[in-house]
């Protein structure tokens, strides 16, 4: 087993230190320009998330379909990650970490687009898509499909259920002593029931969710830096200006030279937003639209939501309170800077912020259930959903009461391998996406 877990860390370690850095990154910003900054319709797409228009097809509304990759996407990334980022990358991870974020729309956008342009009507009137469609009806390239699809199911035991069953479980144990075993049957069960329900059940859950763990955690944030609101100003330039020159952390901590806060803060922002991964365009795919452009406009909200929002306020809050009180700081775990900040609301703020992780988790469990689901449905069709969920609901049990490094290493390995057949695959039809696209968007 050592042996085994050296070897993915090596692995793991190689591709998400320079290649995967440099393939998602160059892509991003390529398809910003290739698309004329594609970032600026924002707004529109915010609008359309929550618009109705005559002669849409699909499964769910277009916020609903949202919701559910903004579900597997929003999780323990955007408060452990960030509080990992700035201890070992120093505040100017958060800097780097957020124009990540900024450029990645770009290719959320492209991967959605193509998602939904070529997805699959089923025998019962639904659609399914996602990149393995693309690769196989467009590219004709099957063994990419089924490699990606492949990936996509072994990634959703790691990241999508043992990893987030974890998380509940240490932030319930970490405020309770109740059993990680208890905590592991009852995630699995109350997963399982929504889970059950299928795809229509999980968008309908992830839409209730989503805005009420979002507000639930960024409460708790404004609160927060309203306190440290003398010190915000001072915030903003050590995190600008840790990004660019060496910078001394608060707590004794020795800020990181400028390529380590570049390197962690890309790598955390390209894997807490998953933009080029692949895993956001199979929830595109279901959702009801007049256009693939329409939809790719509100699927790219999703990487706006999650890291120029939502990374930027965790790391805001964290930096603001290591200035304010950089005391409280010294000897913490890079994975507690959050916790150690959310102490600071007046009642009960570590226990606050461990309910926000539980329903980030738990959102990120079922949200990627669909998209295993979906790999499962084109590997073996339908007949196999059974058998996965079974799988699924078995290791969010396991992740409760399992040490989890190798699991967390085996996901980020599977997670940088399905973004390498998608990625070819939005290069390979650039042509297609800037054409439709710019046709769409020169009529509005």
């Amino acid at each position: 087993m050592d042996t085994i877990l050296k070897v993915v860390k090596t692995i793991q370690a190689y591709l998400w230190n320079f290649p995967m850095l440099v393939i998602l990154l160059g892509t991003h910003i390529y398809f910003t320009f290739r698309l004329g900054i594609i970032q600026k319709w924002i707004p529109m797409g915010i609008r359309k998330s929550f618009s109705k228009t005559e002669g849409e097809t699909g499964n769910v509304s277009p916020y609903s379909a949202l919701s559910t990759a903004l579900a597997a996407t929003i999780g323990t990334g955007n408060i452990i990650g960030i509080s990992t980022a700035i201890a070992l990358g120093g505040p100017g991870a958060i800097f780097w970490c957020w124009i990540t974020g900024v450029f990645g729309i770009a290719t959320c956008y492209a991967e959605s687009f193509l998602s939904v342009k070529y997805r699959v009507r089923r025998k019962d009137g639904s659609f399914v898509g996602g990149p393995m469609y693309v690769l196989e009806k467009v590219l004709h390239q099957k063994w990419a499909a089924i490699s990606f699809s492949i990936f996509a199911v072994l990634a959703s035991f790691g990241i999508g259920s043992s990893v987030q069953a974890h998380s509940i479980s240490a932030a319930v144990c970490g405020q309770t002593e109740i059993s990680p075993h208890l905590i592991g049957m009852g995630t699995a069960i109350l997963a399982g029931i929504v889970i059950l329900g299928g795809g229509k059940q999980i968008a309908k859950v992830c839409a209730f969710l989503v805005p009420i763990m979002s507000i639930f955690f960024l409460g708790g944030c404004f609160f927060i830096m309203g306190k440290n609101v003398t010190y915000l100003r001072e915030t903003i330039q050590v995190i600008v200006g840790s990004a660019f020159t060496s910078k001394s952390l608060a707590g004794g901590m020795t800020g990181t030279l400028v390529m380590t806060a570049m390197r962690v803060g890309i790598s955390k922002g390209l894997f807490t937003n998953e933009a080029g991964l692949g895993s956001v365009p199979m929830a595109a795919a279901t959702a009801r639209t007049v256009s693939p452009v329409q939809q790719g406009l509100v699927s790219m909200t999703g990487t706006f939501w999650d890291t120029v929002v939502m990374c930027a306020i965790t790391g805001i809050t964290i930096v603001s309170s290591m200035i304010r009180s950089p005391e409280k700081y010294i000897q913490v775990s890079q994975d507690r800077l959050c916790f150690v900040a959310f102490s600071q609301l007046p009642f009960q703020g570590e226990r606050i912020l461990s309910v926000a992780l539980v329903l980030f988790a738990f959102a990120t469990i079922i949200g990627w259930n669909y998209y295993g689901e979906c790999a499962v449905v084109y590997l073996w069709g339908e007949g196999g959903i059974q058998n996965y969920r079974i799988l699924y609901l078995f290791a969010v049990y396991l992740g409760a009461v399992m040490s989890l490094e190798l699991a967390w290493g085996v996901s980020d390995l599977f997670n940088s391998l399905m973004a390498i057949p998608n990625i070819a695959c939005i290069w390979c039809l650039q042509k297609i996406i800037a054409r439709d696209t710019h046709k769409f968007l020169r009529g509005k």
